[in-house]
């Protein structure tokens, strides 16, 4: 009997002998599996980036932003149906949304001056509750937030991102330094660790290397605002675990629709829904970039079929002698299906290769984060050698078939 061992040395030495007609054949295998793994490890990259920026978010939040419009006329007509976003709005969806956990305030100052240690910056000046680090992951590197006694004391205190302290500090120490912000003075006592910037179905969380935050309370009290702006500018929801995300949502839309007199002068968002959209366009990108592996696999099958063909077609002598010395034709099968299979198996192996490098180039160039996984590797290796096993076959058939005495005149 043929060996597996004798049958593998074949199918090298024909790759070996018919390098490029061989390299030609196996270009479909290696497209396609290339095209797996770098799909597969894409898409768990754009997974892994959606669950961060969804956990930044909240998964259990329901986000309320103003919608101002940016002309004054404008906005005088709004004002005449609602007043905007504003405290009487958190009070509400508190009193009146089951489940609701905590609803957090936010808004942000219209910052002409920021001056530090005989420096001036341009950063983000953001009103928010002593809460909004549990809603949002926000995390403090140095000091600490401001809590619930600076919140009711109107405290003139602020938390500053990494950049920002940099930008206005240098290498120095931020703690317990001095900020003028317009004209009030606040004190820092914190400075955030850094946060990646990221987007997720037109959703943006941004970096916070250059806020600086301050009490809710401090911003509304101490800073001038626009009177036809919305008194806040976000709202967020907490809900705890026993109530319905996109349900508990709909109903904070209806409530906020009677207070603000049918005025759609706000956009709710919720990060659930959002997860769900993004998990369907992934599954839509996953059957698109599959079928395109798919039909690369299938010309690479083919292709397969070919060289295998005119691989029994120019050894059918040797065919013969095989079989005038004892072969069976179980034996010239598994023969040639071990050698297609080893061709497919040596594609499969550069195109594990190819996928891995392009998985690798995308992280590179794009800045897109990739996941190469074991699954994703063990799926292409067995794509590819049911593939040489498939297409394989008929030569391998049409080989045993052939009778002794025939192909040993054959020249």
């Amino acid at each position: 009997m043929i060996e597996v061992r004798e049958a593998v040395t074949s199918g090298f030495e024909s790759l070996r002998a018919h390098a490029l007609r061989s390299l030609l054949a196996m270009l479909g295998i290696i497209f396609g599996v290339g095209a797996v793994i770098a799909m597969l490890s894409i898409g768990a990259g754009a997974e892994r980036e959606a669950l961060a920026t969804l956990e930044s978010l909240g998964l259990r939040n329901v986000l309320i932003a103003a919608r101002d419009p940016e002309r004054e006329d404008e906005r005088q007509e709004l004002r005449r149906k609602s007043l905007g976003l504003a405290a009487r709005d958190a009070t509400a969806i508190a009193e009146a949304v089951p489940g609701v956990e905590r609803v957090v305030s936010k808004l942000e100052i219209e910052a002409w001056k920021v001056l530090a240690a005989g420096r001036r910056a341009k950063p983000r000046v953001l009103g928010v509750s002593h809460h909004y680090p549990e809603l949002v992951a926000l995390a403090v590197r140095e000091g600490r937030f401001f809590d619930r006694r600076d919140e009711e004391s109107f405290a003139q205190v602020c938390v500053i991102g990494e950049s920002l302290r940099r930008e206005l500090f240098g290498f120095e120490p931020a703690l317990g330094q001095p900020v003028k912000v317009n004209e009030q003075w606040l004190t820092v006592i914190g400075v955030l660790a850094p946060r990646a910037e990221r987007e997720i179905q037109g959703v943006s969380v941004g970096g916070t290397g250059d806020h600086l935050y301050l009490p809710v309370t401090t911003a509304q009290r101490k800073f001038n605002r626009n009177p036809l702006k919305s008194p806040l500018d976000e709202l967020i929801v907490r809900l705890d675990g026993s109530a319905p995300v996109q349900e508990s949502a709909a109903i904070v839309a209806t409530l906020l629709d009677r207070l603000h007199g049918g005025a759609k002068d706000y956009l709710l968002t919720v990060p659930e829904a959002l997860l769900e959209q993004s998990q369907k366009t992934q599954r839509l990108f996953d059957v698109v970039m599959g079928a395109i592996a798919g039909i690369s696999l299938l010309v690479g099958g083919i292709g397969i079929m070919n060289i295998m063909l005119a691989t029994v077609l120019e050894r059918t002598r040797e065919i013969g002698v095989r079989r005038a010395i004892g072969a069976r034709r179980v034996d010239i099968r598994n023969q040639f299906v071990i050698e297609a299979f080893t061709i497919t198996a040596t594609g499969g192996l550069l195109g594990i290769a190819m996928g891995l490098s392009i998985a690798k180039g995308v992280a590179l160039y794009a800045g897109w984060k990739t996941v190469v996984t074991l699954w994703s590797i063990l799926l292409s290796v067995g794509v590819s050698a049911t593939v040489g096993l498939v297409f394989g076959i008929y030569p391998a058939l049409r080989a045993a078939s052939l009778d002794p005495i025939e192909s040993l005149r054959y020249e």
